[in-house]
């Protein structure tokens, strides 16, 4: 026998097994489709048995099937005179050439064997001299498709000349053969669900035929056909979750209606979870469909566009629960009763023949309705339907029915003022279309009454039951309805007299029967003889007759299913029919165990609650008055009203020590039974937590819901008399204190959580809990909303939601982009219902109560949507009602509403408003607090987006019609914003399009009413469904069109932290201080700082060139073609202002670009962008004045040279001449002289020239003359009076002592020594400090430009000018008069004058013809011995020209460059990239170097003690040795140096002296090469210039490697000493900022650019280390003015003439600074721990007593003074 036997297509009529191995072994799915064994003792006999197949060793044998035949094992017995054996299975190494008998027998489970059937078959022989090949079978069978009815395959081709194939195709009972000449085959009509061999064997040309390869394959079922049409068969094992079906993707915001079945259940979703009741009116649109139309045939006209492929919408929602997991299912089946569809009660499964009971599904379905007995009092009854006993009416069909049970049963539950479709019948779309999957599905309803009679069908509720499906099919269904039924009506057209099916079943229910009598095979006689078994009577029949109608016969219907409520008292909930379908065999979804588990969890917890208020209480204690105590603390620290005339910062100590107290009172608590049973629950496997949490839910609204009827009773009795007043208020105080939900104890681990943070890290109690905000992150990705606002205490846990969202963003990222959307409104206006309806969510609302607080709600963006939106999620906020009645009655609810809108607007990058145009009142008062907040984010950098919603507005025409509505609106809005405006003290003439962008066209949004119909039988509108889905449709829109905004987790985490804490604050937009802002704050500093050193530096490096070029104008080094200075003076201010509008045009381009990309939060500052273009001009304008001074100053000073270099120049010519003809005339004596006697010829000579030459000396300019004109220009504008004083005193006279500031007049003399008395900080020692600190900068000025040797100009003195102004102007807040301004001016101006004299004199010194001459004498002396003694030249005058004229000038370029580099390298550092970051550098300094003596320096001389901070900084730097920017340089020297002697070496020139002029002309744009030197250099010079350029290159090298060598050996500091551009004065100008400091502390302001508007500092001090002290007790002062500007203090100072101004108005004293209050209350903590640790020093410092430092400044440790050293500067 073959391994593996074909299945035979035979010829004959019988079909045949195959007795081969392979048929018991490959079965394809355990336990399918295998038939019992029969039960009988009789084993039929096999059959007659054939040979299919035989050749050398084997052979095939077949026989016909009987019935049951897959039911029994196969014995083989086979016998030859060789050989024998027996094998079940597989026979092989026949005997070729040998005659086999072979003996088959059944054998059954029980042992008992059939007779057996015999064959006798020839083994064929072996030839000796030729075997045929043996045929190749196919290699391999694959299975290409499968489908219900069909299986196609293909196979590999094997060797050898194939003729064809032979394929069979057999299960049992059936088997198909054909045959093929391709690899491929597909075999149709097969049955669904069935196990399939398939056998293909090859056929040869010669007619052998192979073996067959053999494989197997399942045809889909039913269920699986349907699902892969679906589109849903992958989510057979792995099911739908709640966040894959309400993620966000492109089906879900565009209107594409489906074009295949896979798109049918995403359609019915997609409307489901917006609640439309056309959910389920789904077909696929074919272009077939759409062309129909088009053309005229009407014989296809009657056919419609019905095709046999569309889908029953049955079978699609029972295929979507059938893939769902029950929070889905949950989810559907409360959106089905919403929309008032039928939801499924026993879901069948068509493969197993199962049925579940959807208890679970059911368990959220909560109903309202009003009993008849209900209508007087006007109460009602809420409860969850699941555990309603109810009477249940169930209608089911016997066999064929002519009538339609569902569309009667819509009408029986309709009234004639609404009548829904309740169950899909016939007449809807696809409800004509066959039921695939759904038979056996039976749905439930209920009718709920609403307390009128005229209008309710019954007056007591009732479930209707509706099975799908002929009962004879589905008895367990019936069965099961029957024994949980009050009646079951069956629908018949004919009835079986014998019935069993009726007759057998145990009935608890009424039997009625419902018949058509028109129907052809109705049967009266039937129908009577089945009522006489049932003992039915007339009542319990009803049957439509010819003369009777639809409402005829519905009404009579109606009145048998009202008798059933009188006559039967049977009633059942839902949830206790689980007991009858387990006994049934039918499963119950809340089976599973971790269903089972979670309920056992939820049950422990809630089963304990008898009091909620006691229980809260005892179990959660931690957010009840502590929590609202911490609430209180937390916002009197930031708002001081209570502080009276207790000292702040003791009075926020004192504060903060009850904080302690109260986190100290938190933590003696030891953590509740109910939140640690409840903890451990969450902390399960995520189905378990997931179903624990939908049962702690459910539980706790039971509960609730409980109390408050027994409450709102309570309320309405005690309410008839007005007498119980008190008592009406405790029950209210017990209603708005009753609602008990899952966010409690959310709330309550927040707080064990943020309770834990007060505690040392290495606490155990800590440690513990460290796991809880990674468990709430987990739990909001699966969906549950994270209570952001905690509605009681109206307060945010910071720590503890901040903690959620840094896990919730370890979980998510790098995918960790948000945009938010929040709705805000009156209380009561659907808020909550829209955004369940638009998005598919449920928030957490509190049974009978509304949304307290905020929540906020996690869903995700899909990739096909990302691209679009720019984000990974989408946050929904939802927020308690604005205007709550129950926080009417209390001060601070306008408070409470703006602090909520103001957090949720500034959370939100678009609000949805509800407003109601119904209550004008309300909606001012809204409207300005939403307004409020709208203003107050334009102000801090947010772009608020808005939509208005009008709800219940219904009419088609209502958009037009409410135009005037509008236009009303806009003006209220464009009111509001004007007081809005007003009161947070912006300009009054604003416009609402001033804050935000809203067109009154494209801003408002109608939506009809909710309901259609009266609840609670009333579906959702779909009108309320579609306004809401455009509504969300534009809401995506607008976020895709600033998607760029979206902030990832950490950055939403930020806006929500620094918003809660301004909106803490009085004063929202002074308060706010974000760290986002100030990181792209920081940010644009940086790159702006970069972009404008990058300009400096370039211009830097032009005017070193263009100095260059006017130093060689008229030299052999000159390029250009001008002979006149001023001409080139004017070219070069041309080539100046070119540049100049080319960086300008850069910075601005630079700036442009910037604020156009997506990232970095560039629109946070978008109110600074003008800031910066405006200082960009100012730098412009600025660096055109300086480079101007400088070329003019540089061209001056070059033109007083010109005259003494001509000089110079003939002088040397004249020496040159008379030593050229003292060489002839001692060559022509041809007498040979001694090195002596050439000495004494040469002096000779020299002596007699130099005498008979002229010396015209420089005269010497009075600077002090010079000077003192300057003076009295600079003082001109200030009137006579400067005159005068100038008069009194000769400048010369003035600047030999310190300057010192006196009071003049006795009334000031008086106040100063009053001041004196008091230690009050007098106003002389402010001038007095001031005076100090513009000589310091004046002085330091006149000694950087004495460096440079050069000689006086004017521009010198009027730079010094320039900054005594510009510092005086500076200081506008200190009082000075014109008398101190003339003395400061004559003692700076008089010791500049001083100066600038010595370095005037020096100058001219140094260039005094004659003593340049006598200088070079020795150098003349050795050139005349060479030329006289005709020694070669070459090797010495190149070494001469390098030593002289390239070295200096190459070390100048060098020293002239280095400026620029160092200053750059410097700004690469963090701490030098912007003035926050400069600032925090030198505080952290200071607080490591732990020396008083230097915060001694840093407080009283800012300015010097930064300076030689930056010095030391830069020394630190460059202390390495490292000369890599000097070799830079040296290099590009050296490299122009080689080129130009390349250059003049191929011109040929003839002499050296034309070599040397071509060689200074190439260089003359880069070296300036000092004329004395090169006249010297030229004289007496006759080398050859092949020669000279030789040793010129050698020259050059050992240059360079002298001047390497030099710079190494040379320190920072003589660098320094060197530099053309001074690395201290330069950095410390661009990180000092425009100089302004604090008006009450003196801390440094930080604004970038130069051309800013408003002064600030991020960090400010204790009054004390401004020097100030309390004037009663001479003590230091520690007050802070961050803390002081909210307070109800006053100040006072000369700016407000001395008299007292309050705190909080300081902006009308100092408008140009900000002083936003300390925004985390430990900003300050830096200065606090200095002020602790020194107070005793500083005291003594500034002759006051040590100030009283309050107790919590005691506490504050180094680490934490350094860590708000970094909260304070945003550094991260």
């Amino acid at each position: 026998m073959a391994d593996s036997v074909s299945a035979m297509d035979s010829s004959d009529e019988e079909e045949h097994y195959d007795a081969s191995d392979s048929f018991p072994d490959a079965c394809c799915e355990e336990g399918k489709n295998t038939p019992a064994a029969p039960k009988s003792d009789h084993v039929p006999l096999p059959g007659e048995v054939r040979v299919l197949h035989s050749d050398q060793k084997t052979d095939s044998l077949g026989f016909p099937p009987t019935e049951n035949s897959a039911g029994f094992r196969l014995q083989l017995d086979y016998s030859c005179e060789k050989h024998r054996g027996s094998s079940p299975v597989k026979v092989d190494g026949l005997v070729p050439d040998t005659e086999y008998t072979f003996s088959i027998t059944r054998i059954a489970d029980n042992a008992n064997q059939s007779k057996a059937a015999s064959l006798s078959v020839f083994t064929v022989s072996v030839k000796p001299l030729y075997v045929p090949m043996e045929p190749s079978p196919p290699v391999q069978i694959t299975v290409d498709k499968v489908s219900r009815k069909s299986l196609s395959l293909h196979w590999d081709t094997p060797a050898g000349e194939v003729e064809s194939y032979i394929v069979t195709c057999c299960s049992e009972g059936d088997s198909v053969q054909e045959t093929t000449d391709t690899n491929k085959m597909t075999f149709n009509n097969l049955k669904p669900g069935e196990c399939y061999f398939l056998l293909v064997s090859t056929k040869l040309r010669n007619g052998r035929i192979s073996k067959p390869t053999v494989t197997s394959a399942n045809t889909k079922t039913h269920l699986e056909s349907l699902l892969e049409d679906l589109g849903l068969d992958h989510h057979v094992e792995d099911k739908l979750s709640l966040s894959t079906v309400l993620n966000i993707d492109e089906k879900t915001i565009t209107d594409e209606p489906a074009k295949c079945n896979p798109d049918l259940p995403w359609s019915f979703l997609k409307k489901l979870m917006m609640v439309n009741v056309t959910a389920r009116n789904v077909k696929c649109t074919s272009a077939c469909e759409s062309n129909f139309a088009d053309h005229l045939d009407l014989d296809n006209l009657d056919k419609g566009t019905h095709s046999g492929d569309t889908l029953n919408p049955l079978d699609i929602i029972t295929a979507l629960f059938l893939c769902s997991d029950g929070f889905v299912q949950q989810e559907m089946a409360l959106k089905m009763s919403m929309c008032q569809f039928s939801v499924p009660l026993l879901l069948p499964n068509c493969d197993t023949k199962q049925c579940t009971l959807m208890l679970w599904a059911m368990r959220d379905i909560v109903k309202n309705y009003r009993p008849l007995s209900l209508s007087e009092s006007k109460g009602f009854i809420e409860e969850r339907i699941v555990v309603s006993e109810l009477p249940m009416i169930s209608f089911v069909r016997l066999g064929e029915c002519s009538l339609s049970k569902s569309e009667i049963l819509n009408k029986l539950l309709s009234n004639s003022q609404q009548n829904h479709d309740t169950f899909v019948h016939s007449d809807m779309e696809g409800g004509d279309s066959p039921r695939r999957i759904s038979n056996g599905l039976v749905e439930m309803t209920w009718y709920l009454p609403c307390g009128n009679k005229n209008m309710d069908v019954f007056n007591q509720p009732v479930a209707v039951a509706n099975l799908r499906g002929d009962i004879a099919s589905f008895e367990t269904q019936f069965a099961f309805l029957c024994q949980t039924s009050t009646a079951v009506f069956v629908f018949f057209d004919a009835l079986d007299s014998e019935c069993e099916l009726l007759t057998n079943q145990n009935h608890k229910a009424q039997i009625f029967l419902v018949g058509n009598r028109q129907s052809n095979v109705f049967s009266l006689d039937a129908v009577k003889k089945v009522a006489t078994k049932l003992d039915l009577t007339n009542s319990n029949i009803l049957l439509k007759t010819k003369s009777m109608n639809d409402a005829e016969f519905v009404k009579g219907l109606r009145e048998k299913v009202s008798n059933v409520f009188e006559t039967s008292k049977m009633k059942m909930g839902i949830e206790q029919m689980s007991a009858i379908a387990h006994a049934l065999g039918i499963s119950v979804d809340e089976d599973s165990p971790e269903c089972q588990t979670a309920k056992k969890n939820a049950d422990s917890i809630t089963a304990e609650i008898q009091d909620i208020l006691e229980y809260k209480e005892v179990q959660l204690p931690l957010q009840g008055q502590i929590w609202k105590d911490l609430t209180r603390l937390e916002k009197e620290e930031f708002r001081l009203r209570k502080v009276g005339s207790e000292k702040i910062e003791d009075y926020k100590s004192d504060l903060q020590l009850e904080k302690k107290q109260l986190r100290k009172k938190q933590n003696s608590y030891d953590m509740s039974n109910a939140i640690a049973c409840f903890i451990k629950a969450i902390s399960s496997p995520r189905m378990e937590r997931c179903y624990f949490l939908k049962w702690m839910r459910m539980n706790l609204d039971n509960v609730s819901r409980e109390k408050l009827f027994d409450l709102r009773e309570q309320y309405k009795e005690k309410s008839k008399n007005s007498e119980n007043k008190e008592e009406i208020k405790d029950i209210d105080q017990q209603l708005s204190n009753s609602s008990l939900g899952t966010e409690h104890f959310f709330r309550e681990m927040g707080q064990l959580y943020e309770a834990s943070l007060s505690l040392p890290e290495t606490d155990l109690a800590r440690q513990q809990l460290q796991h809880l905000p990674k468990l709430c992150a987990e739990l909001m990705l699966d969906g549950f909303p994270l209570e952001l606002v905690d509605g009681e205490a109206s307060n945010i846990p910071i720590g503890w939601v901040t903690d959620v969202l840094s896990q919730l963003n370890d979980l998510v990222s790098p995918r960790n982009k948000v945009l938010v959307v929040t709705v805000l409104g009156v209380q009561s206006t659907g808020k909550s219902t829209l955004l369940n309806t638009m998005f598919g969510v449920q928030f957490a609302v509190s049974s009978g109560r509304c949304t307290r607080g905020a929540f906020m709600l996690l869903i995700k963006i899909n990739e096909d949507v990302k691209k679009d939106l720019n984000c990974d999620f989408m946050v929904i906020i939802d927020t308690e009602g604005l205007k709550s009645p129950e926080l009417a009655q209390l001060d601070n609810s306008y408070e409470h509403d703006n602090e909520l809108a103001t957090l949720v607007v500034g959370l939100s990058d678009i609000t949805i408003m509800n407003i109601a145009m119904e209550n004008s009142t309300d909606m001012k008062d809204i409207l300005q607090i939403v307004v409020h907040a709208f203003l107050r984010m334009k102000e801090v950098g947010k772009k608020p987006k808005c939509q208005f919603v009008h709800q219940n507005v219904s009419d088609v025409s209502a958009h037009d019609k409410n135009l005037r509505d509008r236009k009303l609106l806009l003006e209220q809005l464009n009111e509001m914003t004007q007081a809005a405006g007003k009161m947070e003290k912006k300009k009054e003439n604003m416009s609402f399009t001033d804050v935000m962008e809203y067109s009154p066209d494209t801003g408002n949004c109608y939506i009809p009413g909710l309901w259609n119909g009266n609840p609670p039988m009333a579906a959702v509108n779909a009108g309320y469904s579609e306004a809401v889905y455009e509504l969300k449709k534009n809401i995506i829109t607008i976020l895709g069109s600033c998607g760029s905004s979206a902030n990832n987790i950490s950055e939403f985490t930020e806006w929500m932290k620094s918003l809660w804490t301004a909106v803490k604050h009085e004063n929202f937009i002074f308060s706010f201080r974000n760290s986002l802002v100030a990181d792209a704050y920081m940010k644009l500093c940086t790159e702006f700082n970069k972009w404008e050193w990058e300009f400096k530096k370039e211009m830097y490096t032009w005017v070193t060139q263009a100095e260059t070029r006017i130093s060689n104008f008229g030299t052999a080094a000159d390029k250009s073609n001008i002979s006149d200075m001023r001409e080139l003076l004017m070219l070069l201010k041309n080539e100046a202002l070119t540049e100049l509008s080319k960086w300008e045009t850069k910075l601005l381009g630079n700036l442009e670009q910037y604020f156009k990309q997506t990232e970095g939060h560039v629109y946070l500052v978008e109110g600074y962008r003008q800031e910066f273009a405006n200082s960009a001009m100012s730098h412009r304008r600025e660096m055109e004045s300086s480079l101007f001074n400088q070329l003019t100053a540089a061209a001056d000073i070059r033109q007083g040279m010109t005259e003494l270099d001509r000089i110079k120049e003939n002088h040397t010519k004249e020496l040159e001449n008379r030593v050229s003809a003292l060489i002839e005339e001692c060559w022509e004596e041809k007498v040979k002289m001694s090195e002596k006697e050439l000495d004494e010829e040469f002096d000779k000579m020299w002596t007699k020239t130099v005498k008979e030459l002229s010396f015209s000396k420089m005269k010497v300019v009075d600077i002090f003359s010079s000077v003192s004109h300057r003076l009295r220009t600079n003082l001109s504008t200030k009137g006579s009076h400067a005159n005068d004083l100038l008069n009194e005193k000769r400048l010369n006279e003035c600047g030999l002592d310190p300057f010192k500031y006196k009071a003049e007049g006795i009334i000031k003399k008086m106040k100063d020594a009053l001041k004196q008395m008091f230690n009050i900080s007098s106003h002389t020692k402010a001038v007095q400090q001031i005076a100090d600190s513009i000589i310091t900068v004046c002085s330091q000025f006149v000694t950087d430009t004495m460096q440079r040797q050069s000689n006086y100009h004017d521009n010198y003195i009027e730079e010094v000018l320039n900054m005594i102004d510009e510092r005086l102007q500076n200081n506008q807040e200190v009082e000075t008069d014109i008398p101190f301004e003339v003395s400061l001016k004559q003692h700076i101006c008089a010791d500049a004058a001083r100066r600038f004299q010595e370095m005037h004199k020096y100058f001219i010194q140094k260039n005094d013809p004659y003593r340049c001459l006598n200088k070079n004498k020795e150098k003349f002396l050795a050139d005349f011995k060479d030329v006289f003694c005709e020694v070669d030249q070459c090797q010495k005058k190149a070494a001469e020209f390098t030593d002289h004229c390239l070295k200096p000038a190459v070390e100048q370029f060098v020293n002239r460059s280095l400026g620029p580099d160092i200053i750059g390298e410097m700004l690469r550092s963090e701490q030098f990239s912007t003035r926050m970051s400069f600032q925090y550098s030198l505080l952290l300094d200071l607080t490591s170097k732990d020396d008083f003596k230097k915060y001694q320096r840093f407080i009283c001389s800012y300015e010097s003690y930064v300076k030689k901070w930056i010095l030391n900084k830069i020394v630190q730097c460059f202390s390495n040795g490292s000369t890599e920017f000097e070799e830079q340089h040296l290099q590009s020297c050296i490299h122009r140096i080689n080129n130009a002697i390349q250059k003049a070496k191929t011109e040929k020139s003839g002499n050296v002296k034309s070599f040397v002029e071509v060689v200074c002309q190439e260089l003359g744009d880069k070296l300036v090469i000092s004329q004395g030197a090169l006249g010297a250099f030229m004289i007496l010079n006759n080398a050859d210039q092949e020669q000279f350029a030789h040793w010129l290159f050698k020259s050059v090298k050992d240059m360079a490697h002298a001047l390497r060598e030099k710079f190494k050996r040379t320190d920072i500091l003589t660098k320094l000493k060197n530099l053309h551009v001074n690395p201290q004065n330069e950095l410390f100008n661009r990180l000092i900022g425009c100089g302004k400091q604090c008006p009450f502390c003196a801390s440094p302001c930080e604004a970038g650019g130069t051309a800013h508007t408003e002064h600030f500092a991020s960090l400010h001090r204790p009054k004390a280390l401004g020097t100030y002290r309390f004037c009663s007790s001479g003590k230091l002062a520690t007050d802070i003015c961050s803390s002081s500007v909210i307070s109800e203090g006053e100040f006072r100072c000369d700016a407000t003439n001395r008299e007292f101004h309050p705190y909080k108005r300081y902006q009308e004293i100092f408008p140009d600074w900000r002083i936003p209050p300390d925004a985390s209350l430990q900003a300050s903590d830096y200065w606090k721990y200095v002020l602790v640790k020194y107070n005793k020093q500083l005291a003594v410092a500034f002759h006051a007593e040590p100030a009283d430092i309050p107790a919590a400044w005691e506490e504050i440790t180094k680490v934490q003074a350094e860590a708000s050293l970094k909260e304070s500067f945003h550094i991260k």
